[in-house]
């Protein structure tokens, strides 16, 4: 029964977003409703039983989805369609050091690349251990050359993500994993700081061991089978009595500080603990956990899979709300032994992208089983989610999901058989097995266990808004209790909704004399309005229950001191935990789910004014920016004036609202007849088009940077070294020299820091407030431009582009960057 159906008077109607998420993610045909949708997968996986027992089955599940069971997102939208598409939501892939064919019995690189491809194609996420490739400056005996590094391929994964639509017209997500001994970590961790690598979440895969030089403040080792360059071996690298090759050594604290840094910054790298998955494994006799899907919820082996389904918690919530709320605890577990059952023949009823995910997933039967709305289930039983009460409950019920699921599993062994690679004695002898009842250990011993792993913890984001009335998502607590959120439309129009929380709903419904933003109840809190020892505190009630993991993000606000945040992870680790991922408000773009995912399955994405679009021209008057550049290339010296506008955006920062400037429109006065005026207006009218959909301009400018012709350097700008020579400073094309001056542009107006990045939208709210008072420009790090050396910086701060290279040249003071003269004599 779902917990709409026990409150006075007719249930609550469906919310306008949630149908329309239903039929464009997951109705298909003439599907129209929720039960269409459940029919249909019912249908499909009671196919898979033998015949006499398909129409009871039928039923069971159906009623089973009805009163609370969630399949994941890829069962609803392609089970029982005969499509060539996976029922599976993500996948662990492996990828070997050679460049095709197969070594040490991993693929290729691009052989690998040709699997992950298949993968994403029929609609499966895939995570990598990018560990095996060697590192950068390596020596490729075959070729007497040096290989490029595993972030260098790294780029092609993400490319091929980029370009290949999965089944059902999503995009691809992807998770890279290095481990922190890999002589490239460095690289690595810093791969994602200019919107590089953007289908991708990346995660340091950290030992044991590196936790322990840590808190010893010592020296490790960071080493690969490959052998180095001999400027390596000059350096110190040497071969140590196992074979493996020591690179060089850093001191432990100063390479975790370079992720936790980052990791604040920018919100990656996450941390997995890879000896806390490996030992907690339930199959820890023959099997190895390197890498975990996209979100972080299935550490998984070499072609693993996450089956994936959900139970929604608030339909087990009785007389919600009321002093008499309660949890019916047996009604949860009757429904998980069916999710469990349809679980198993989901197995038995997708399509497999690979032949080496099939044999895997047939080997193990492994599953995840878990649950959503648990921050909505709390405040419908008057629980704060940041208090013991409300742990103490989570814990609870994760502990009746696991004996459940674990019991059913027994059952359906008795029944069909235990999973291929069960052994008894070692299965019996894991960590996670140990902590089970003794009852079912001993029913296990007997009967043996259908599906080696059993549960996990995802995210349940458009599942939520489709099947469960917007319930939280997953184990989270609800972000907001309302939010507008905005969908673009076939014609380029923008449509918005109000979406609301599942809970909110049902207290606005029996309250509703409350006034619309008034004082709530204080069970109402969101996840902002906790602590972050809060939410680790709520991952170390639940994870001793689930024998894979939880995708679980700790949110921390902008103002967060960093010590306290580093603090989080080092907890963590002695927690027990298997990773943690961390989110402080930020400005950088392009994390995987943001790029996987449509505007449509964004909630707020619009309350980001840097993403807000603007569909046409406002009225009146622009403020602009025009500015006269020079340069020379083989071809002669050429002068453009470019012009950039900008436009004032709403929305919120750090949930306040906020008012900040940003570039709406690109110019360039000029005429078009040569080919170069022509590609160059052509590029604006691209950026200006960019700039009005919200798209990361940032980013834009720094691939022009990257462009290289074939014509030769362009001299943009020149540098005084202190004997007096003139250092001009070069450009690979004219295209990149044009993005270098639109990038100058942008850091004078305060809009990119000096490297070119995105400021944070707190930050340029601040400058548009003190508008009266100068802007605060960062100067250029003229170190950072090519060619030139530290020793060539430095000098004043050019008040027209903002180059740290303002000298006294011939009687005047002259910028060696942009030529801007000012006082002569």
């Amino acid at each position: 029964m779902n917990a709409n159906d026990k409150l006075p008077g007719m249930p609550l109607p469906p919310q306008e977003v949630s149908i329309d998420v239903l039929r464009e993610k997951y109705a298909k045909g003439d599907e129209t409703t929720v039960a269409d949708v459940r029919r249909r997968v019912a249908k499909a996986l009671a196919a898979r039983e033998a015949p006499a027992l398909r129409a009871e089955q039928e039923e069971r599940f159906f009623r089973a989805m009805e009163h609370g069971f969630v399949p994941g997102g890829r069962i609803n939208s392609a089970a029982g369609l005969q499509l060539k598409a996976t029922l599976i939501n993500c996948f662990v892939q492996p990828v070997g050091d050679s460049v095709t064919g197969f070594e040490d019995g991993l693929p290729g690189i691009y052989t690998a690349l040709a699997e992950a491809a298949e993968t994403m194609r029929r609609g499966g996420g895939v995570g990598y251990d990018f560990s095996a490739i060697r590192p950068f400056g390596a020596v490729v005996h075959g070729t007497r050359s040096r290989a490029s590094g595993p972030v260098s391929y790294m780029e092609l994964f993400d490319a091929s993500c980029r370009t290949v639509e999965s089944a059902g017209a999503r995009r691809g997500a992807q998770m890279g994993v290095l481990r922190i001994d890999h002589p490239d970590i460095e690289r690595f961790i810093a791969a994602k700081d200019r919107g590089g690598l953007s289908n991708f979440n990346i995660s340091v895969g950290v030992s044991d061991a590196f936790m322990h030089a840590l808190e010893a403040d010592a020296g490790f080792a960071l080493v690969h089978r490959a052998e180095p360059g001999e400027e390596f071996i000059e350096g110190g690298a040497h071969q140590r009595e196992d074979g493996l090759w020591v690179w060089r050594e850093v001191r432990a604290r100063t390479l975790w500080d370079s992720i936790m840094a980052s990791t604040y910054d920018h919100a990656e790298p996450g941390v997995l603990f890879i000896d806390r998955m490996n030992g907690e494994n339930n199959l820890w006799y023959c099997e190895q956990l390197r890498a975990t899907n996209p979100c972080g919820e299935q550490p998984l082996p070499a072609y693993g899979c996450c089956d994936l389904g959900s139970l929604n918690l608030t339909c087990f919530v009785d007389a919600p709300l009321t002093q008499q709320a309660r949890f019916d605890f047996k009604r949860m577990r009757e429904v998980a032994a069916v999710a469990v059952r349809m679980l198993d023949l989901v197995l038995d009823a997708t399509e497999w992208p690979l032949p080496q995910q099939a044999e895997e997933a047939r080997a193990k039967r492994r599953i995840g089983l878990g649950f959503l709305g648990l921050g909505s289930a709390l405040v419908m039983l008057g629980l704060r989610y940041d208090a013991p009460e409300g742990r103490l409950l989570a814990a609870q019920i994760a502990e009746h999901l696991r004996d459940a699921a674990y019991a059913a599993s027994v059952e359906l062994a008795r029944e069909k058989g235990s999973f291929p690679l069960f052994d008894a004695e070692p299965y019996l002898a894991g960590r996670f097995v140990a902590r089970l009842p003794q009852d079912l250990r001993e029913a296990i011993r007997v009967h043996g266990i259908r599906n080696s792993h059993l549960l996990s913890i995802a995210p349940t984001g458009t599942i939520a808004l489709a099947f469960a009335d917007n319930a939280s998502n997953g184990i989270e607590p609800a972000y907001s209790w309302t939010y507008q959120r905005k969908k673009r439309m076939p014609d380029g129009a923008t449509r918005a909704y109000e979406v609301q929380d599942h809970a909110w709903r049902l207290y606005q419904r029996l309250h509703p004399q409350a006034a619309p933003g008034g004082p709530l109840p204080p069970q109402f809190v969101t996840a902002l309005r906790m602590r972050a020892d809060d939410h680790l505190r709520m991952l170390e009630a639940v994870q001793p229950f689930i024998d894979t993991s939880i995708s679980k993000t700790v949110n921390v606000p902008a103002d967060y001191p960093y010590e306290d945040f580093r603090g989080l992870y080092l907890e963590a680790w002695r927690a027990g935990l298997k990773g943690l991922a961390t989110y402080r408000p930020n400005a950088v773009l392009g994390s995987v789910l943001g790029s996987a995912a449509s505007d449509a399955d964004q909630g707020g994405i619009d309350d980001d004014p840097l993403r807000r679009r603007f569909d046409g021209r406002p009225l009146g008057e622009l403020d602009s920016v025009t500015s006269k550049v020079e340069y020379a290339t083989q071809e002669g010296r050429k002068t453009l004036y470019l012009t950039v506008s900008f436009i004032r955006a709403e929305g919120l920062a750090d949930g306040v609202p906020v008012t900040i400037e940003r570039p709406f429109e690109f110019f360039m006065p000029a005429n078009q007849r040569s080919d170069g005026q022509q590609w160059i207006t052509s590029s604006m009218r691209l950026l200006s088009m960019l700039a009005r959909a919200g798209g990361p301009i940032a980013k834009a400018l720094a691939d022009m940077r990257d462009v290289v012709w074939e014509k030769g350097p362009v001299r943009c700008g020149f540098l005084t070294r202190e004997d007096g020579a003139r250092v001009p400073v070069f450009h690979d094309s004219e295209a990149a020299a044009v993005g270098f001056m639109l990038q100058r542009i942008l850091v004078k107006r305060g809009f990119l820091d000096s490297q070119g990045n995105q400021v944070p939208v707190a930050q340029l709210a601040r400058q548009l407030a003190a508008r009266g008072a100068p802007i605060e420009t960062p100067p250029l790090d003229v170190a950072a431009l090519p060619g030139v050396t530290a020793a060539e910086a430095g000098g004043a701060t050019c008040p027209e582009c903002g180059a740290r290279a303002l000298r006294k040249s011939e009687g005047c003071t002259r910028c060696n960057n942009c030529q801007y003269v000012g006082e002569c004599g």
